[in-house]
């Protein structure tokens, strides 16, 4: 029986690791908290997927869990070694970005927005759709902090991040767009 390479390496248990392309970092590096929020975005959009019946929706979703793959390589990437990345992957380009606009075109069409904040959580489906919106924020905020050290290599990520956020607020919208939208009044019930 042979036996299979093992999962965990032990280089981590220190509290760094490794950038895609060489270059050992603190967990604690913004390049680890950006590319780490992107990951958990993923998650939280596998859960919209499964949970969701809505075949547009599991498409929108799926295509938008295999970019951020790309984003979350990207922002993995030392500086240095970009051009090693590029070799191996398609970075983030403002084509992907304008169809994610299109996206959110298309959509918002057919959803009508109320002037009042939404509670999120009409359904298991949007609930995750919000909660990986929420993450998307997270991620964009450690990628402008990864812009204003000078080590963001692609600054259409700071774009796609941006729109991303905006498309799956009116995505959770439009997996519940027939349900009832649970709205925060100005007396805040």
């Amino acid at each position: 029986m042979s036996r299979s390479k093992r999962l965990y390496t032990k280089f981590g248990d220190k509290g760094e690791t490794s950038l895609l392309y060489g270059g050992r970092v603190s967990k604690a590096d913004t390049h680890c908290e950006a590319y780490g929020a992107t990951d958990e975005a993923c998650s939280a959009l596998g859960l919209a997927r499964a949970s969701s019946t809505d075949q547009r929706v599991r498409g929108i979703v799926e295509r938008v869990q295999r970019e951020l793959f790309q984003v979350g390589a990207e922002l993995a990437t030392d500086p240095d070694k970009y051009e090693s990345f590029k070799l191996h992957f398609e970075p983030i380009s403002s084509q992907i970005t304008v169809q994610l606009e299109d996206f959110i075109d298309d959509l918002q069409a057919e959803v009508s927005l109320p002037r009042s904040f939404i509670i999120p959580g009409a359904s298991a489906s949007s609930a995750a759709i919000d909660l990986a919106r929420t993450i998307v924020r997270r991620a964009e905020r450690e990628a402008v902090k990864l812009d204003l050290s000078g080590r963001l290599t692609n600054n259409e990520i700071l774009k796609y991040l941006n729109r991303l956020g905006d498309l799956l607020f009116i995505l959770a919208r439009y997996q519940d767009r027939a349900l009832p939208m649970e709205k925060l009044t100005e007396d805040g019930t």
